[in-house]
């Protein structure tokens, strides 16, 4: 029976709202109809009846009456003829005459309208005693006129006024019946009138109930479905993807249950991609940081070990190779260190991570340290075959920095911190592994501790220029000055520039000892005006300064500032920091050089600038590196090598400069090589 109905709704699509709708209000419409038209008809039926009434059977009773009223008039007329003089009879006569005309017309019209048998039977029994009473009367009037009054008067009360009153009967008769039919005319139109009052009661609670009956089947096949799908849909919103709408036999309500459960189905693979992404590495797809930190959360970490490696001189494969290039290096450097981890079982639960750039980490249980190092060493044999990159071939090294836990746990986030400590330590050693220690994390809270007290260092002046004098070596006469930076620290005393200025340069407060050596040296060159007027200050730029791309700016606001020659100032950078990004690099030192500022090339030597970058820099000196002058007077060798730098620089139009000169012999031989200026202690040596 339910399939029955089931497909008869298929068939008159039933179950969509739609039809349902329109069925329902086509219903409730039909409903209406019939009610008004119910309605219409009884006013219509009782306007006939009102219109009936008034024109048929009210004039019917007042004829009746009429009729009756005439009979009373006759007879009374009569007994006036009957005690009139003879000189007056004959107005009486016509009087009499004039009733009974009335008579008989309102008797003609009574016998048109009368449709009901026993009133027509009841008019003829009245003609009949009309006839009697006219025979009667005739009788009177002639015994009247023969015989006189008295002979009248005794044939009226024989004959006439029985048969008057026989007339008067039946004429109340006729009256008192059109009365009874009225007001059963009356009572049937009021009971019709209830009848129909009834109907279109029965009718509008028939329509109250159906609208009723459509609310409730309304909320049963809507109502109920969205709300079902509402909750469905908060517990897709609070990330339940799992829940799904439950079938409904409404069509609209199950294609959109549908579609709801599409969008869970779809979002819960869009989550799951991104929670993906957001927790594996994309290119080797090994968990990333965030999912190792998250994982181990809140666990005590006790014998367990953290390994950071970082893949060297990966910045150079890209730069050189292509990004590509570095990708490739990444990834199977990722497959060999996962290929130790799963031939080594004396780590125990260990997982490796792609940590942010060129970084891995694992993380494992070990009690023991030469369990580390064993694989740390097998890491390092497995990296020994360069890694092939298309048509190149890259060697690959690792640096290591490693941390354990004892007995005592760590959280996940000190273990990782620690690793990257010793990681750090071994990179600034130069070495290719190191174990976290108490030591290396006091250096750290130096450092940062260094960091803060450098920017108060720089608002209060704790830092100090120190001039080192630059000199002619034909002459002995110095022509200008560098410029030192110097820091003494309130409570640590003096720190060396080797500790303060590297860690500046890394952490990018470097600009803030730019600008204060600038306005020093500045500042020391405005007081030199008048007693020295033509000595200049080298101030050294750093790799950060040049990757400003306001430093020019900058330099020529502060030269206005002070009112000083541009050609007073001159300012050294390094090979390095320019080969770092040639191009910018070249087009800044150019802005630079059309202010009329002096360049020079630092270190040169130490670094792996090619002739044609050298001959495109705007410079005007080149300084030798002091690794090549110690005890140059010594080794043939270094003196052929500084002696082709000096025929190098001087065939690009360029003055050279040899610092960290010490003594007389490395002076008088850097003098016999051509060099043109020196510099160090040998000249000036610092208090």
């Amino acid at each position: 029976m339910n399939d029955i109905i089931n497909r008869l709704s298929i068939f008159l699509r039933l179950r969509r709202i739609g039809v349902r709708l329109a069925l329902s209000y086509a219903l409730l419409l039909f409903l209406l109809v019939v009610v008004a038209t119910i309605s219409v008809a009884q006013i219509s039926k009782m306007a006939n009846l009102s219109e009936k009434f008034a024109r048929n059977e009210m004039q019917r009773l007042l004829d009746v009456q009429a009729l009756s009223l005439s009979t009373e008039g006759a007879s009374n007329a009569l007994l006036l003829l009957l005690t009139a003089a003879r000189e007056q009879r004959v107005s009486e006569y016509s009087a009499v005459d004039e009733k009974n005309r009335r008579i008989d017309t309102l008797i003609a019209a009574l016998s048109k309208s009368f449709e009901d048998v026993a009133q027509r039977q009841t008019l003829e029994s009245l003609i009949q005693r009309r006839a009697q009473y006219q025979q009667a009367f005739f009788a009177t009037v002639d015994q009247l006129e023969d015989e006189g009054q008295e002979a009248a008067k005794r044939t009226f009360i024989k004959q006439v006024q029985p048969a008057l009153s026989a007339l008067l009967a039946e004429s109340n008769a006729l009256l008192m019946r059109e009365r009874d039919n009225i007001q059963a005319s009356q009572l049937q139109a009021q009971n019709d009138l209830e009848l129909a009052g009834k109907v279109v009661a029965l009718l509008s609670l028939l329509a109250v109930l159906l609208a009723t009956l459509l609310a409730w089947l309304t909320t049963r096949s809507v109502v109920r479905p969205l709300a079902r799908m509402e909750s469905s849909a908060l517990q897709i919103a609070g990330g339940d993807y799992e829940t799904r709408v439950p079938p409904s036999k409404t069509e609209e309500v199950a294609r959109v249950g549908h579609a709801l459960n599409a969008m869970a189905m779809a979002i819960a693979s869009r989550e799951h991609e991104i929670e993906h992404l957001a927790y594996f590495d994309g290119l080797t797809d090994l968990p990333n940081r965030t999912l190792l930190l998250k994982k181990y959360h809140g666990q005590p970490m006790p014998y367990q070990a953290m390994i950071l490696m970082d893949v060297a001189r990966l910045k150079t494969v890209n730069e050189t190779l292509g990004f590509d290039t570095g990708d490739t290096v990444i990834k199977e450097a990722a497959k060999r260190i996962g290929d130790v981890l799963i031939k080594n079982p004396a780590l125990t639960n260990a997982s490796l991570t792609r940590l942010s750039g060129n970084a891995f980490a694992v993380l494992c249980g070990a009690h023991e340290r030469q369990v580390i190092d064993e694989f740390r060493q097998s890491v390092e044999v497995a990296m020994l075959e360069p890694i092939r990159c298309g048509p190149h071939t890259v060697d690959v090294n690792l640096v290591f920095g490693m941390a354990a836990t004892g007995e005592l746990p760590l959280p996940v986030i000190a273990l990782l911190r620690n690793a990257e400590i010793a990681l750090y330590a071994a990179k600034r050693g130069g070495l290719n592994a190191a174990w976290y220690s108490d030591a290396q994390e006091a250096s750290r809270l130096s450092h940062l501790s260094l960091l803060s007290d450098l920017r108060l260092a720089v608002k209060t002046s704790q830092l100090q220029m120190w001039l080192q004098p630059k000199f002619h070596l034909s002459s002995g006469l110095p022509y200008g000055f560098e410029a030192l930076v110097r820091w003494q620290h309130p409570q640590r005393g003096f720190i060396s520039p080797a500790e303060f200025v590297p860690f500046a340069e890394r952490t990018g407060y470097i600009d803030m000892i730019t600008q204060w050596m600038l306005e020093a040296a500045l500042t020391t060159l405005a007081g030199w005006k008048e007693i020295h007027p033509d000595l200049s200050i080298a101030v050294n730029v750093s790799t950060h300064d040049l990757r400003d791309p306001g430093f020019p700016e900058r330099v020529k606001s502060l030269l206005e500032q002070y009112a000083i020659k541009p050609q007073l100032l001159k300012l050294e950078i390094t090979e390095s920091g320019i080969m770092e990004d040639p191009g910018a690099a070249i087009a800044l030192l150019h802005r630079l050089h059309e202010t009329g500022i002096a360049l020079a090339i630092d270190d040169f030597g130490t670094g792996y600038s090619s002739l044609s970058y050298l001959q495109r820099l705007p410079v005007t000196e080149l300084k030798i590196d002091r690794s090549f002058v110690i005890d140059i007077d010594q080794h043939t060798a270094t003196q052929s090598l500084v002696k082709t730098i000096i025929e190098l620089g001087h065939s690009l139009g360029l003055s050279v400069i040899a610092e960290g000169i010490e003594t007389q012999a490395e002076r008088d031989t850097l003098l016999s090589l051509g060099c043109d200026n020196m510099q160090g202690y040998f000249a000036s040596r610092p208090p």
